[in-house]
């Protein structure tokens, strides 16, 4: 650690710099603001010790400069009695603390202490988030746009601490993924990530899940089991689809985290709990509070820190990353290199995504299945996306019907064989002839598709 002492009273500066000494860290000086500010040009420090005097507008501007020149820097104002507003101006421009002078040593060396923690978790923090941004697929997290960006700040910053977390975002966002994401980067990476899926397990049940029970507690239970908060010891419990818990084992699993100990079923004692509570729902919370199906107590308890994970459709710029990143996972499967055509790029930064990430990646994995070469083909694609396709492309001119056909009929109507005809000439058109893909499209079989291509005389569309 480097700390630089600046007051105009040799006195102080003397005595900061020989107890800042004696706990090993670098120390430097300074007087005044000029000769702090070209230390500062040709050094960066860990801490600054800033002493305020008065009204004392230099020493503001001093610290305003250390923000612009050195943002990571901790500084830490030293203010008289009098001038205790001085300090509140200087933790609003950005001081990490403040000391009212005089001090005890005692109280410099835990102000110290409270800012080197600081500056080491600031640096963790920054590391981690550089490594979430510039390495490709950490922790399966993809992404670069500004969206994701603001969620690898916030996620490097809760990653290091053990507050509870509430991730929301539509399905297919990877919810999971970020509470695995924070597990693994946190300080219990060691021990267990227990994830607990509250839509899937049946009501009755999640209780004996989360809390355990004890022998004879009820029909076949012929031991005691931990419950999973109690099984994760030391770990991370993740609650998914937290929205889903019915409202009477929220208020059960409010007390679990408020007291730090569960009852298990059957059980006349209470076993602690020392785990990490991770929580993540695609549904409004806040509206189900004020319907009073969610507890507003157990949701200010989970939303001591709230990620919000953006669809999709937000990010259409990491599409790219996201499909390169899938064809990778295929071409080690199969073997092979995998592209995907220009027109195919092209739908897929369009298409809107109601399923999200999850519904890109399954569609991947079913267009490299489909696909019998190594380009992937807008045939190769799901339905839903080829439907897509076919809505949004201009449509060709139609082709006038013979008129022997339409003699009879009114100009404003067109005959079904002419529209029947029109759609099977779309779906090729749009699909480069790919016959069998033109025949799930229109919903028919591929033997009377054949049929009608010749009928209509379209073999050459």
């Amino acid at each position: 650690m480097s700390v630089l002492i600046v007051d105009e009273d040799a006195a102080v500066r003397s005595a900061c710099c020989e107890i800042v000494s004696s706990k090993g860290w670098a120390t430097y000086s300074a007087q005044d603001t000029a000769s702090a500010l070209a230390l500062l040009r040709g050094n960066s420090m860990d801490v600054v010790l800033l002493g305020l005097k008065g009204t004392d507008i230099p020493g503001l501007e001093l610290l305003k400069q250390v923000r612009d020149l050195h943002p990571e820097t901790a500084i830490v104002v030293m203010t008289a009695y009098a001038t205790v507003p001085s300090a509140v101006e200087a933790m609003r421009l950005g001081a990490s603390d403040y000391l009212t002078k005089p001090f005890t040593m005692d109280e410099l060396l835990a102000v110290l202490d409270r800012a080197a923690e600081k500056r080491a978790l600031d640096i963790a923090s920054r590391r981690l988030r550089e490594k979430l941004r510039t390495q490709q697929g950490l922790s399966n997290i993809i992404g670069r746009s500004a969206e994701m960006d603001r969620i690898y700040r916030i996620l490097s910053k809760v990653a290091l601490t053990t507050h509870p977390v509430l991730i929301m975002g539509e399905s297919g966002t990877g919810k999971e993924l970020v509470a695995r994401a924070i597990h693994n980067h946190g300080p219990n990476a060691g021990k267990p990530f227990v994830p607990v899926d509250c839509s899937s397990i049946v009501p009755t049940l999640i209780e004996n899940e989360l809390f355990g029970h004890v022998k004879g507690a009820f029909t076949g239970a012929n031991r005691s089991r931990d419950g999973l908060l109690v099984s994760a010891a030391g770990g991370t419990v993740f609650l998914d689809e937290i929205g889903e818990m019915p409202l009477d084992l929220q208020a059960k699993l409010l007390r679990a985290l408020q007291e730090k100990e569960v009852r298990p079923v059957g059980a006349t004692h209470r076993v602690p709990i020392h785990v990490r509570i991770l929580a993540a729902t695609n549904r409004n919370l806040p509206e189900m509070v004020e319907q009073g199906r969610f507890r507003k107590d157990l949701f200010y308890r989970l939303n001591v820190v709230n990620l919000r994970l953006p669809p999709l459709r937000q990010r259409r710029e990491d599409i790219p990353l996201l499909i390169a990143h899938f064809l990778e996972r295929k071409n080690r499967e199969y073997g092979k290199t995998f592209r995907v055509s220009d027109e195919m790029m092209r739908v897929l930064m369009e298409y809107d995504w109601p399923g999200n990430v999850r519904e890109l990646e399954h569609l991947i994995d079913r267009s490299c299945a489909y696909c019998s070469g190594n380009l992937l083909q807008l045939g190769d694609a799901p339905t839903a996306l080829i439907e897509f396709y076919a809505n949004t492309r201009p449509r060709p001119l139609t082709t006038e019907a013979a008129p022997s056909d339409t003699s009879l009929l009114s100009p404003s109507v067109t005959p079904l064989v002419e529209l029947e005809k029109q759609a099977i000439l779309s779906a090729l058109q749009a699909l480069q002839g790919d016959k069998l893909a033109a025949a799930r499209l229109l919903g028919i079989g591929k033997t009377t598709l054949y049929r009608k291509i010749k009928e209509y005389g379209l073999g050459n569309a």
